[in-house]
């Protein structure tokens, strides 16, 4: 998502009347590369780009094809094979050892239908969406045609088509369940068509309840992925805009008000590090009735246990489903220390819990590595240097 938001950012600065301007998408891999499928970036003509479709080695001849694009007003579909014998096209030994199709689309102001109206609309809508995108077609006009659908069956296309709509519309209804991006061929009176369909999901919201000086570089790093940040805390001196100046929101909230003054979702990660014991305790016992799927306390674990012992007396008995989405302690095994390593660790948590990764080395990791996990994969190695009880640095 943080990818489209800028995109769109980037083409309102555009002056149309003087440029022009093109989308290439990532829509199809065999083998690796350095992008997933949904990789985008915006090319104008005078060889500015946002975004990338790889490491660098495809953008330069993609702004060539781009350039083409814009001038005829045409989406065309690119494919680069990287491995390492058939490459030397490019003028460069890539090694990636993958075969990748870019679609490139222009971005035409006068057509209502061109990509970023498309992003635009996702980005509105703020809800999980699948995206369909033809790039493969014998009727060239009908490259780059799409389909959008939401979870309430919403639709918002253009694909002229109904024959090939019926039969998108049933896979981009699975992808919510799925939750798999892929390319895929359909075959219409005869005629073969491939399409890419992604599941597009809102970005991360975090929530910091506490605004002490070590959330200020959770706050940053998130941020810089392109997450909405809010930061909340009872006490006005501490969340000063001073302390975070990219933070979209700065909320001074009782904690019993927690739930009514924030919109906590199924895309809502929520921090507690207000060092304040009685604090966190109470805010918990508020998320603990949202659908948020990460609760991070700072803190070591026996503090954390003597919430549940309190809760137990109080009749709240943590469910299944309670205790998988809190982490308590914080974070992911890094040996962090520092206020900015400790956030690293935090923010790289998030980020597995909502790629549904376990964290790890790459190294030991059998599979691709930019497909998600499922209960059949082969979940990370976990590499400790000391064994869990022996640790006596927990977070305090």
């Amino acid at each position: 998502m943080k990818e489209l938001k800028t995109i769109v950012q980037e083409s309102a600065k555009i002056d149309f009347s003087q440029r022009k301007a093109a989308v290439a998408t990532v829509v199809k891999v065999r083998g690796s590369s350095y992008r997933s499928p949904g990789a985008r970036m915006l090319i104008s003509d005078d060889g500015k780009w946002v975004g990338s479709i790889s490491g660098g080695c495809l953008e330069g001849d993609a702004l060539r094809k781009a350039r083409h694009v814009m001038q005829h007003k045409e989406p065309m579909t690119v494919t680069y094979d990287t491995r390492e014998e058939s490459n030397q096209n490019l003028g460069i030994g890539l090694g990636c050892n993958g075969v990748i199709d870019v679609l490139i689309e222009p971005v035409d102001i006068q057509d209502s239908d061109n990509p970023i109206v498309f992003f635009e609309n996702i980005i509105k809508m703020n809800i999980p969406v699948a995206l369909a995108s033809v790039f493969a077609h014998e009727d060239s006009k009908a490259i780059g045609r799409k389909m959008l659908l939401t979870p309430g069956a919403t639709q918002l296309h253009n694909l002229e088509d109904i024959a090939l709509e019926q039969a998108i519309s049933i896979d981009l209804e699975n992808l919510f369940d799925t939750k798999k991006s892929e390319a895929r061929k359909y075959t219409i009176d005869g005629k073969e068509i491939e399409v890419f369909i992604e599941l597009i999901q809102p970005s991360v919201s975090l929530i910091i309840f506490g605004g002490g000086f070590d959330a200020r570089p959770v706050s940053h790093l998130a941020k810089s992925l392109g997450w909405d940040v809010t930061v909340t805390d009872e006490c006005v001196a501490h969340i000063a805009p001073l302390f975070f100046p990219n933070a979209d929101n700065l909320s001074l909230c009782h904690r019993e008000y927690v739930d009514h003054n924030f919109e906590i979702t199924a895309y809502t990660a929520c921090v507690l590090m207000s060092h304040n014991y009685e604090y966190d305790r109470d805010v918990l016992k508020k998320l603990l009735k949202t659908e948020t799927p990460y609760i991070g306390i700072l803190g070591p674990r026996k503090r954390f246990d003597k919430m549940v012992d309190e809760y137990a007396k109080e009749g709240i008995v943590l469910s299944a489903n309670d205790r998988h989405r809190i982490h308590a302690p914080i974070g992911l095994d890094i040996g962090a220390e520092a206020p900015d390593e400790i956030a690293v660790s935090i923010i790289a948590e998030i980020q597995g819990k909502f790629a549904n990764r376990s964290g790890g080395f790459l190294k030991y990791r059998t599979g691709p590595i930019h497909h998600r996990d499922t209960a059949s994969d082969q979940v990370f190695k976990q590499v400790y240097l000391h064994s869990y009880e022996s640790k006596s640095a927990q977070r305090s």
